[in-house]
């Protein structure tokens, strides 16, 4: 996406041109936000499918994999769509990847507070329409989008969503050495030496923000390019796995089934088996 902001309705004919087109598995390089206020949405995402019905919240992380399918519902289906690059808002993206790392999508109340959310999606499109939108405008109302949004999550998730502090800059920080190292050996001093804090320090920060340890989060990010690998190249097993640092492919098959309830080959073959429907 050039744009750093895009906003657009998916409709009854959008839906339908969708499903007439080939909808492969993907990741953007963007944001994504979808409102739906009818229809269903079929969402193919952290290697599951599951089919939510209207009204809804997803967002979409950058570099997700994932597939949306819209379908009509008594022949109405009408999605808000917004996308936008992480440096639009970035203190709020980074809050919503912690939000939004397990549950991309959740079904919402048609309430007065999801009414309140189509209404400021409205003015977002409106502000957009004009001849020289101002951005610092769509800047607000988008963030005030997504403090709306965070409540309503908080109320579907109270024991699911950590408290942010000033340790949120550090495990920023922390995310973004692990996406330059993931692929290595690497052990938790090595990042806490990087960030010039105890190792001690910096599992208390993951603890407080994603109530995970930091080799639980090293062998998570491992383990989403484990799956994105195997789904959308044909290297062996033991190829990925040397090539996220794991020099025994036991170990790695280990990890792998583990963490995810199922070896890579068993993964690999019900990849295929959903891609394919």
């Amino acid at each position: 996406m050039k744009e750093i902001f895009k906003i657009y309705q998916v409709d009854e004919a959008e839906a339908n041109r969708i499903a007439d087109s080939e909808n492969n598995i993907h990741q953007h390089d963007f944001e994504e936000l979808i409102i739906g206020l009818e229809g269903k949405l079929e969402h193919f995402i952290d290697f599951k499918s599951e089919i939510y019905a209207a009204p809804f919240i997803s967002f979409v992380t950058k570099g997700k994999t994932h597939r949306v399918k819209p379908h009509l519902t008594d022949g109405k289906c009408l999605f808000w769509v917004l996308r936008f690059k992480s440096e639009f808002i970035p203190e709020t993206t980074f809050q919503l990847y912690n939000h939004f790392h397990d549950h991309a999508t959740f079904s919402i109340n048609y309430s007065t507070s999801f009414q309140r959310l189509i209404l400021i999606a409205q003015m977002i499109a409106d502000e957009m329409q004009e001849g020289q939108s101002d951005l610092g405008i769509v800047r607000q109302l988008l963030s005030t989008l997504f403090t709306m949004i965070e409540s309503a999550y908080r109320k579907q998730f109270p024991e699911g969503l950590p408290t942010l502090s000033n340790s949120s800059t550090t495990f920023k920080n922390f995310l973004t050495i692990l996406e330059e190292n993931y692929r290595r050996p690497e052990s938790v001093n090595f990042y806490a030496e990087k960030l010039f804090m105890s190792a001690r320090g910096l599992n208390l920060i993951c603890h407080q923000i994603l109530q995970q340890s930091v080799s639980e989060i090293i062998e998570t990010r491992k383990l989403i390019e484990a799956k994105n690998l195997l789904m959308n190249t044909d290297k062996t097993i033991s190829e990925i796995g040397f090539e996220l640092g794991y020099t025994d492919k036991a170990y790695f098959a280990n990890v792998f089934k583990r963490k995810s309830s199922q070896t890579p080959s068993e993964f690999r073959a019900d990849m295929k088996s959903i891609i394919s429907k």
